[in-house]
């Protein structure tokens, strides 16, 4: 793989900042959140408790896979790519990317969201749970739970993706 381009997903409060951000780093390669590239209205939405659609959700992911493909050197980004159609289209625009979902039970993650500042309320979170689709055995990637030291997480990751076996495979 010329430019190593990696999807960190899952729901809110999953870890896909953190744990992208920091395999950003072990990977060389630039991070970018993809909350940061919501329009103002779907932020409005989401900050007023309102789950987004595929109304919303399709022009954002379009710009989130062009993102990650006009990356020169690679990138992670965190995006939650909760369906798998979701997860077609940000591969329509990079075809190479791998996507790691991250884990954790809904308790955590209702923590974690409850712990922190950010336009998603924790009320959405049952919303983004009922969406989610799981990888598939045929897509690119594979699930890592997100309970522990994300420095740790972070690195288990790098390292599995550049195993021979996992590279660019599915799970």
């Amino acid at each position: 793989m010329s430019a190593r381009r990696v999807i960190v997903m899952g729901p809110s409060g999953s870890g896909k900042t953190a744990v992208g951000a920091a395999l950003a780093v072990d990977l060389a390669v630039e991070f970018v959140d993809a909350d940061d590239l919501h329009p103002a209205a779907n932020v409005a939405k989401m900050a007023a408790g309102d789950p987004l659609d595929d109304a919303d959700r399709i022009p954002w992911l379009d710009i989130v896979g062009r993102t990650l493909a006009d990356l020169p050197g690679g990138g992670v980004i965190a995006c939650s790519a909760l369906k798998r159609r979701y997860r077609d289209r940000l591969r329509a625009a990079a075809p190479e990317a791998v996507f790691v979902e991250l884990t954790a039970p809904r308790a955590e993650l209702a923590r974690r969201m409850s712990a922190r500042e950010h336009f998603m309320p924790p009320s959405l979170l049952d919303s983004q749970i009922a969406a989610l689709e799981p990888l598939q055995a045929d897509e690119p990637g594979f699930a890592v739970p997100n309970i522990g030291r994300v420095l740790e997480i972070a690195a288990g990751i790098a390292q599995r993706l550049s195993a021979p076996s996992t590279e660019g495979a599915p799970a």
